[in-house]
């Protein structure tokens, strides 16, 4: 009794997550069929026009067997002949509908060459033609020439991408030079009519698309190579036009994964991981259709340079400049009592305090924090009848290394930390070295001590 309690029990489940389990995204696929003037050129002892026709109907033929997928009919420069043609000679032709098949079929057979070619017009249009993007939604062109109206087919690739279409669109260009080839290559996927594999290659792709869309992961890894570290921004830099196409602020997901971005397989990135100092990638090339993993070793750990809160209120005026060892360059500026991640490593620290503190070789360990405490400063203030020129000088190893200068004015404060001190000034109006008058002071944190001049 109990066996079949279980076994009904687990029957029941598994019945539950037949009926619960997701269906496959369908793929709509919409064609832009190049219907201008110059598809009457011959091609091969026929006119490009019937050679475009002739790969449409196999194209159809083998794609419909597949009852997930459905079909639409864009086509330019077919109403408004040329010359002139017109630039908005671009139309929907047959729309997403169930069987509709023979009627786009029917529309292409008939098709006569007429127009001009529109092709950014044309393709930014079909981003409109999708009903939705819950669908794997892809576009292809088959076009002999190139844009004609002045337009940017790049710029409706962003257009295709908005609407969720972010699969390249496939060109199948019909006689196209290499320099006309060149203006698809920021639009999407080339392939050549005279090449026997087209055909085969593009089935093979949109059977890929239609299980996946192209994605990618960054993974932080951490020194034990588990992509745990996060929460740190990234960005994608396109690597042809060396300027940035994403930025994306790190994410784990509720699984405790990295993050997956949905993003154009187009260009070739490098990512930059900005953590202190920033890590960058290898140049990356996105597999369309298919996930990519993007791994960056970012082990870090934490600095924390505190000071107490000074009677004075001037810890938030002092900064710390790191660097790391052996590299003169700044990599960062901090202020005190603040936790900052850093890669895991050695830096040297400049505290902008008076005197400076320097800080050599401090090594940052993977998910330790390293605590280095200041003393909080005093104040020192000096009086002077007059104006004069001097400075100030801290007592330190049996020798006196000077901190900073005095100015012209009668009565100047300073905030100095603990130590012993001399200061030495001169009246301008005493033209004498012999005149020249020094005072020892100890300063103390959180005091006021005074030098007066005059006295």
């Amino acid at each position: 009794m109990r066996n079949f309690v279980f076994y009904l029990f687990l029957f029941s489940c598994i019945n539950t997550y037949a009926q619960t389990k997701p269906k496959a995204k369908p793929t709509r696929i919409l064609f832009v069929f190049d219907a201008s003037n110059s598809m009457k050129a011959v091609f091969e002892n026929t006119t490009r026009m019937e050679g475009a026709k002739k790969l449409f109907v196999k194209f159809i033929d083998s794609l419909s067997k597949d009852k997930s997928m459905s079909f639409a009919l864009r086509m330019y420069g077919h109403t408004v002949k040329y010359p002139p043609g017109d630039c908005k000679d671009s139309k929907l032709i047959v729309p997403f509908t169930a069987n509709n098949l023979a009627q786009i079929k029917q529309k292409v057979l008939e098709a006569k060459p007429t127009g001009i070619t529109p092709i950014e017009h044309s393709l930014t249009q079909s981003a409109n033609d999708f009903p939705d993007t819950k669908a794997n939604n892809i576009v292809i062109l088959i076009t002999d020439g190139i844009e004609e109206c002045g337009g940017d087919p790049c710029a409706a690739r962003k257009k295709l991408m908005e609407k969720g279409i972010i699969f390249k669109p496939f060109i199948i260009g019909i006689g196209l030079s290499p320099e006309q080839i060149k203006t698809f290559e920021c639009v999407g996927t080339y392939f050549d009519m005279e090449d026997n594999s087209t055909f085969s290659s593009i089935q093979k792709i949109i059977q890929q698309q239609k299980l996946n869309k192209t994605t990618a992961q960054v993974n932080l890894l951490n020194g034990k190579s588990l992509p745990q570290e996060t929460n740190v921004n990234t960005t994608f830099i396109d690597v042809s036009k060396a300027a940035y196409k994403y930025n994306f602020i790190h994410t784990l997901n509720v699984l405790n994964n990295p993050d997956t971005l949905y993003i154009d397989d187009y260009p070739t990135y490098k990512v930059i991981a900005n953590t202190i100092p920033p890590v960058e990638s290898k140049e990356v090339k996105l597999t369309q259709g298919k996930h990519t993993v993007i791994p960056l070793d970012v082990p870090q750990g934490t600095l924390s340079i505190n000071r107490p809160a000074g009677v004075y209120n001037y810890n938030e005026k002092v900064k710390i400049v790191v660097r790391e060892t052996s590299n003169p360059k700044i990599i960062h500026v901090m202020p005190f009592n603040m936790q900052e991640k850093l890669i895991v490593g050695k830096y040297d620290l400049e505290i902008l305090t008076l005197p400076r503190i320097y800080y050599t070789a401090v090594a940052i360990a993977e998910a330790k924090q390293k605590i280095i405490d200041i003393p909080n400063a005093g104040t020192l203030q000096i009086k002077a009848l007059e104006a004069g020129d001097g400075c100030i000088m801290m007592k330190r190893n049996g020798k006196l290394e000077w901190v900073t200068n005095l100015s012209n004015q009668t009565i100047q404060n300073f905030n100095l930390q603990p130590g012993n001190y001399t200061c030495v000034w001169r009246s301008k109006s005493l033209k004498g070295s012999i005149y020249t008058i020094e005072k020892n002071i100890t300063i103390t944190s959180d005091s006021q001590s005074n030098v007066d001049f005059y006295k």
